[in-house]
């Protein structure tokens, strides 16, 4: 784990090697590290104790019968460490064939001298060859029996969703897999409704993470409003599209700190409450994700900002959270009169100061997701520019050249 904060005293992510009896008690677990401020850093690695096998039969690729129903191209365009990606989804294929894809001579990874070697031919080569990614799979490579820290059962808060509301929200409360190759990757973002959320790499090649210190949050919007301001004019909320791809060397020089770690096979990775994350994969593997909450985020899921302009993104009501864990202030959040500020707001900064937003309750679930032709569409249309549309030509994914000249012409309309 390195860090390249400008001082000292930014927080650094810190390691975790729970005994077998720590690791018994997720929520107390997770009450530990962060008293020991673990969530200071926005991310943290727990490696699990020896007893801890979340999967007794292996990872042999020929005896997992599993097919990835949407992976998904990312197709990137910018230059100079500024990227914008748009995910485009292709046709379902099986776990066989995607691991043969990923091993194959144009996707596989580069021969390099050490992880460092990696991360500069991440960065140089990034808009070249769009990789496949087989993400957001519904599903778990985790045994039924096992009882401890199981993505689909770990127990926490945010189960009111489903008990409450009777709401089961794919990859939030129930657990996603996904399916990596070379550098296939995940944008800047924080969680839905800043949530907190767990990863496990279950068998592969590393990932590398890049994370930013929550309290230096609002700075990290600040400077992508900056470089994408097109973008923002159209969505207040645009990181939360998670295609945003800003490279370390621009973060060191606009003096936004952050911390890089490396995530090998049998770790997990904790990402906190409003913790910007972004990162890729070294090659083929197989990891397992979902989200969760404690007590400590029902104000930032209160004050989390929204995207107005996509249907399907998550949005939680917050009303049980609320009523649960902040009694005395929910007279207030039903009147819409529970104003205050964003948790990693300072006091001299109130542009994160949010009054309560409520959720209609007819968009308490995650609405359907648009198919693969509606996805393009509204990635190119709405993000993507020339750029992209010139890199989807030459991937072979936008076969039509008026689709080419649709882009263009929008993206002049922005």
């Amino acid at each position: 784990m390195t860090s390249t904060s400008p001082s000292s005293t930014i927080p650094r992510i810190m390691v975790f090697r729970p005994t077998w009896s720590e690791f018994q008690n997720f929520n107390a677990y997770i009450e530990y590290i962060e008293s020991q401020g673990a969530h200071k850093a926005g991310l943290a690695k727990v490696i699990p104790p020896k007893e801890w096998v979340p999967r007794k039969s292996g990872y042999d690729i020929n005896k997992i019968d599993l097919t990835i129903p949407a992976p998904i191209s990312q197709v990137v365009s910018g230059k100079q460490g500024l990227y914008q990606q748009i995910n485009v989804q292709r046709r379902a294929m099986s776990l066989l064939q995607f691991a043969e894809l990923a091993n194959s001579e144009r996707y596989q990874t580069p021969s390099h001298f050490d992880y460092a070697d990696l991360e500069r031919k991440y960065w140089k080569n990034v808009t070249y060859v769009a990789p496949l990614y087989g993400a957001d799979v519904n599903g778990t490579l985790t045994d039924p029996d096992v009882k401890v820290w199981n993505l689909n059962h770990l127990g926490t808060i945010l189960d009111y969703v489903n008990k409450d509301y009777g709401i089961s929200i794919d990859g939030v409360n129930t657990a996603y897999l996904y399916f990596g190759m070379w550098k296939t990757s995940f944008a800047w973002h924080t969680e839905d409704m800043d949530l907190y959320s767990i990863n496990y790499l279950h068998h592969g090649a590393p990932k590398t993470w890049y994370a930013i210190p929550p309290e230096y949050g609002t700075k990290m919007e600040q400077l992508a409003k900056r470089f994408f301001s097109e973008n923002y004019s159209a969505c207040k909320a645009h990181l939360r599209h998670k295609m945003t791809l800003i490279s370390p060397c621009r973060l060191k020089q606009h003096n936004v700190p952050f911390n890089k770690i490396t995530q090998e096979a049998g770790e997990i990775m904790i990402t906190f409450p409003f913790g910007y994350h972004a990162g890729y994969n070294h090659g083929f593997n197989m990891a397992e994700s979902t989200n969760f909450a404690a007590p400590r985020w029902v104000e930032y899921g209160k004050r989390a900002s929204h995207c107005q302009c996509r249907k399907d993104m998550v949005r939680i009501s917050m009303d049980t959270f609320v009523k649960r864990f902040q009694p005395e202030k929910y007279e207030n959040w039903l009147k819409g009169l529970d104003i205050g500020p964003h948790p990693e707001s300072s006091s001299k900064d109130s542009s994160r100061a949010r009054s309560s937003e409520k959720l209609p309750k007819k968009t308490k679930s995650k609405v359907q997701k648009p198919n693969a032709k509606e996805k393009c569409n509204m990635s190119c249309i709405w993000d993507g520019g020339a750029g992209v549309a010139e890199n989807l030509l030459q991937e072979g994914i936008i076969k039509n050249p008026n689709k080419l000249r649709q882009v263009n012409k929008s993206s002049a309309k922005d």
